[in-house]
């Protein structure tokens, strides 16, 4: 796998230091998730395709603190 050099994080991070995220990185033919709190534990790796589809999953189902349903979830 190839290391990722440059991550982006959310623009929904939050206020503070911003840690509470995730981060992605594009790869050559893949898309890498870290947790930002926790960076050296590896990255997720998921194809294009189903990087769109977890995105469109979360869009519709977002989580709330610490992982819980959202509102009216």
């Amino acid at each position: 796998m190839t290391i990722p050099t440059r991550w982006w994080k959310s623009s929904h991070s939050g206020s503070g230091d911003g840690d509470s995220c995730v981060e992605i990185a594009e790869l050559d033919t893949r898309i890498a998730v870290r947790d930002s709190k926790h960076p050296a534990h590896g990255p997720l790796t998921f194809s294009a395709p189903a990087f769109s589809a977890l995105v469109a999953a979360l869009k519709i189902h977002p989580a709330g603190p610490g992982g819980a349903p959202g509102p009216g979830e």
